[in-house]
């Protein structure tokens, strides 16, 4: 059992023991499962079906069914992980790099983008001064952002697609040298701020101007808490850093100890560069992180306590979430693993849209976001040809399980 659940454990037996819970009456009538409460927003019959759902699963007797949301753009609109950056770099609270060599933030950075942020950013500081120094800030911002140097360059290579996103994991590595709980605090700030912005706003950040403002869904926050109060075990799965996932998921009701981010190892309390390690991949290895084939193995190995090896594969059912709820490729493996059904909010993500709108076995559904959804796509999803990235990064045709490939795919569920 991991160190969250043990806690969370912990507080419940302390609860059962002091009394905190009572058992209800021999007699009590069995209470109705719980009703969504949200109706608008939602597209053609989901909202009924994920009703079926929540009824068919409703306080089951034994284990809890398992539901899992991947995080930015899915519950929330916009990108926590790009928020906190945002504000880590206009308050100057990104350390130097180890030896003030770059190269010692990613094990996938390039040769070319260490130089580039070594000839930009300042040394011997305690923190480098991204508030006011426009270039380490934009040289900063491009690697991370853009995966390319202000001129360009290549900024990360060497990496497995399918289960690792450098730039993501980029951002959990520059918080070296802080502690979980002042990443949390910077984490706290940012939301206040991007919640507090109107939506639409925009924020200066080095030279550049980037997105100001997040806003969770009404529709999301609804369906986490009715799935929860119906006997779920509700589960964030993100590839943002871990502990800012923790502060903005309390937001619908989801505790730390049922978020899932990147995690860095710790030294004497303090987060380092390197990252922990899921399945057969070792801590520090900086190879997997719970990006699309990662997240599978994640939630296989914290959720459902599979170890080694085989959490990097497909488990039996009962050992899989019945739901899940994600928005782009990074999702596309644990929405697939889901038993019951699969939501997909729709922002025109060629993988993802070509296996949602092939529906091969019916549980996929297809929602556009609830705030400023993407109008239609005026070309097909390239599904036969480009829409799958292998593990090399190179482009192929996304296959069903039986090998066949799906055909391309015209978009249906879009706003207006």
């Amino acid at each position: 059992m991991n160190t969250k659940l043990r806690w969370s454990a912990a507080l419940a037996a302390l609860a059962a023991v002091t009394g905190l819970f009572t058992a209800p009456p021999a007699q009590a009538k069995p209470e109705a499962c719980p009703t969504l409460k949200k109706s608008d927003g939602w597209h053609g019959d989901n909202r009924a079906r994920l009703q079926e759902l929540i009824d068919a699963h409703c306080r089951a007797k034994g284990a809890e069914p398992v539901a899992v949301f991947d995080w930015d753009n899915t519950v929330i609109k916009n990108d926590v992980g790009d928020a906190t950056m945002f504000w880590l770099l206009r308050n100057s609270r990104i350390r130097p790099p180890e030896k003030d060599d770059w190269r010692t933030t990613s094990r996938h950075l390039t040769d070319e983008a260490a130089d580039a942020l070594a000839g930009a950013c300042p040394t011997g500081v305690r923190t480098l001064p991204t508030a006011t120094d426009m270039r380490c800030a934009d040289e900063i911002l491009s690697v991370y952002a853009q995966g390319v140097t202000t001129t360009g360059q290549k900024a990360f290579a060497g990496f497995d697609h399918r289960r690792m996103e450098p730039q993501y994991a980029w951002l959990a590595q520059l918080l070296r040298g802080w502690t979980t709980r002042q990443v949390a605090s910077f984490a706290a700030a940012a939301r206040t701020e991007n919640l507090a912005a109107p939506v639409g706003a925009e924020q200066r950040v080095g030279t550049g101007t980037v997105t100001g403002w997040v806003r969770y869904y009404d529709q999301q926050r609804d369906l986490v808490r009715t799935l929860q109060r119906a006997g779920f075990d509700v589960w964030i799965v993100s590839a943002s850093p871990e502990p800012v996932v923790d502060v903005w998921a309390q937001g619908v009701g989801i505790e730390p100890s049922h978020a899932l981010g990147i995690r860095n190892t710790t030294e004497h309390g303090r987060l380092t560069a390197r990252l922990k390690g899921c399945g057969s991949v070792p801590d520090a290895e900086d190879s997997m992180i719970t990006y699309i084939d990662g997240k599978r193995c994640w939630i296989n190995q914290e959720i459902f306590g599979v170890r080694g090896r085989a959490a990097e594969q497909v488990q039996p059912a009962h050992l899989r979430q019945v739901f899940a709820a994600g928005d782009s490729d990074t999702d596309v493996t644990f929405l697939h693993d889901a038993t019951g059904l699969r939501l997909v909010l729709n922002r025109n993500k060629n993988e993802l849209m070509c296996r949602a709108y092939d529906n091969s076995d019916g549980r996929w559904l297809v929602n556009p976001m609830f705030i400023e959804p993407r109008k239609r796509k005026t070309s097909p999803y390239p599904c036969a040809t480009t829409a799958y990235t292998a593990a090399d990064g190179t482009p192929q045709p996304v296959r069903r399980s039986d090998g066949s490939v799906v055909p391309d795919q015209w978009d249906s569920v879009f706003g207006s």
